[in-house]
């Protein structure tokens, strides 16, 4: 039984979209350093990509928010990923056609994400008009246990106050305060990252070369296809599990290779009509 090899080649033979993407967010990363430092401007305030009922949303940040990064491993990792697999994707695909896959992807797992957003941020808003047609300090702390536990501890001497004067109309008032509050920080923060695209590219791989061999850690060998549905699996389960400590945009991922998978879907089809044409 023979298997196709697959080992990324170096840097000498790198297509150019693949070569400009690193570069790009290369420098895009070097920019969020620096003016953080210098001029004590986030940029990730400005590009990432925010909750489309936030204030501080831009439609061009469904674009932006793939060159920014939120640390060194987190582009250290996407771009060593980018590189290897992006490299054979654009050597048989042409520059044309891996840059729109790698856009499409990328703006479809932002897409996604919003979506999942959208899900979640309702049911919150939901949740606080149930709220406030009852106001108790028992809704309250019952609300703030379910959506923002973290949180919790730092309103607790409101809560005692609240509980010795329930009817207090002031108290009332300030619960609607807090929550709407927390529910703008919710809000407020963004996504950064080219994880989306670059999970749209893993995913290409694993349908083009499902047999190829990728070494784990250099030294365990698995199958594309394997790799590419365990990957999937974890991204899933990790977004139902909702585990929000992480700091993961999991469905963000998941959306990357959803759209890849459509993409690449179309593009056969369209190329089996025309080849089939006499």
């Amino acid at each position: 039984m023979s298997y196709q090899q697959y080992s990324p080649r170096g840097f000498n033979v790198l297509p150019p979209v693949v070569k400009n993407l690193l570069i790009i967010n290369g420098l895009f990363f070097l920019a969020q350093m620096t003016t953080v430092q210098v001029f004590k401007i986030d940029l990730v305030d400005y590009l990432g990509m925010h909750y489309f009922g936030s204030s501080k949303f831009n439609p061009a940040q469904l674009v932006t928010y793939m060159f920014l990064h939120g640390g060194f491993t987190h582009i250290l990792f996407n771009m060593f990923a980018l590189w290897m697999f992006g490299n054979t994707l654009e050597n048989v695909w042409g520059g044309k056609r891996f840059l729109t896959y790698y856009m499409v992807t990328g703006i479809g797992a932002a897409l996604l994400h919003m979506l999942v957003l959208w899900i979640g941020i309702s049911g919150v808003q939901s949740d606080m008009s149930q709220v406030m047609m009852s106001p108790t300090p028992e809704a309250f702390t019952a609300f703030m246990a379910e959506h923002f536990p973290v949180y919790e501890s730092q309103l607790s001497g409101f809560i005692s106050s609240w509980r010795l004067s329930p009817a207090d109309p002031k108290l009332i008032n300030q619960a609607s305060i807090y929550m709407n509050d927390l529910l703008t920080i919710r809000m407020d923060i963004p996504t950064v990252g080219a994880s989306g695209a670059v999970f749209g590219i893993l995913l290409a791989f694993g349908m083009m070369f499902p047999n190829s061999l990728i070494y784990l850690y250099f030294f365990f060998p698995i199958k594309a296809k394997w790799f590419v549905i365990a990957y999937g699996a974890m991204e899933l389960y990790f977004g139902f599990a909702n585990r929000s400590g992480d700091n993961v945009a999991h469905f963000a991922h998941l959306g990357g290779m959803i759209f890849g998978f459509f993409l690449i879907r179309y593009w056969n089809k369209k190329m089996n009509r025309f080849t089939n044409r006499e």
